[in-house]
């Protein structure tokens, strides 16, 4: 039997892949360490139990596939008829069953990555819609899956950390996360520096001064705690606003 192969033949396309598939292989990793009974436990995310972390990763793949399906047919098949509709999804599957949850994680992360594995070269360029209503190329795709399964590993609270995410998405997202602060107008007066590396964002000369490994910087830009850094001459604030 022929061996089937990604379609695309970019080699940085090719890397977004790997790194998006490992972060599904590392989701499913800890969520296979976790018994059923487990699965009530508390997330690390105010109100969300671990089963809705769950419920969120396996239909955001479905969601993220209706998007390359877009690409590949020209039929445009959104993510999600609304947000609303998103909500109610995730509170849906925090209800099923053990079995039924595992599988909706197993299924729609084998449908995705097969989805994009038969997308044609051309077909990543063609322009979908997220649910926030921007218009990317289908290879943004991969990033937004990538983002999701490495983030939200940690928030299964079972042992997973931002020091086990890979530097490469940690610097994207942290990059992601400050662009978002800059466009709002939310980052005035604050500093962001990684430690060791020259990764600084906002004003040089700035009051507030946040800074920090890597991962304990991204951790606390993710709102999930300080992980390590430090706030130069006073506390670290929380930090702003970023989805």
């Amino acid at each position: 039997m022929v061996a089937r192969h990604d379609l695309t033949t970019d080699p940085g396309l090719q890397e977004q892949l790997l790194q998006a598939r490992r972060g599904t292989a590392f989701f499913a990793r800890k969520l296979n360490e976790l018994s059923d009974a487990e699965l009530d436990g508390d997330s690390r995310l105010a109100g969300w139990s671990r089963r809705h972390v769950v419920a969120h990763i396996g239909y955001n793949a479905r969601a993220i596939a209706r998007l390359v399906e877009w690409a590949s047919t020209g039929v445009e098949t959104p993510m999600y008829p609304s947000v609303a509709v998103r909500d109610e999804e995730i509170s849906f599957g925090a209800t099923l069953s053990p079995i039924a949850l595992r599988n909706l994680f197993d299924h729609s992360a084998v449908h995705l990555s097969v989805e994009w594995r038969d997308l044609p070269e051309d077909a990543w360029h063609h322009t979908v819609r997220t649910i926030q209503g921007r218009e990317v190329p289908a290879s943004e795709t991969v990033w937004m899956r990538t983002r999701e399964v490495w983030v939200h590993t940690v928030d299964l609270d079972n042992g997973a950390t931002f020091a086990d995410i890979p530097a490469p998405v940690l610097e994207r997202l942290l990059r992601d996360i400050t662009s978002a602060w800059s466009t709002r107008g939310t980052d005035k007066g604050l500093l962001v520096k990684v430690s060791g590396t020259d990764l600084m964002f906002g004003d040089p000369n700035a009051a507030v001064v946040v800074a920090g490994p890597l991962a304990g910087v991204v951790q606390w830009a993710t709102g999930r705690g300080t992980g390590g850094v430090a706030g130069g001459a006073g506390p670290v604030p929380a930090a702003p606003k970023w989805i």
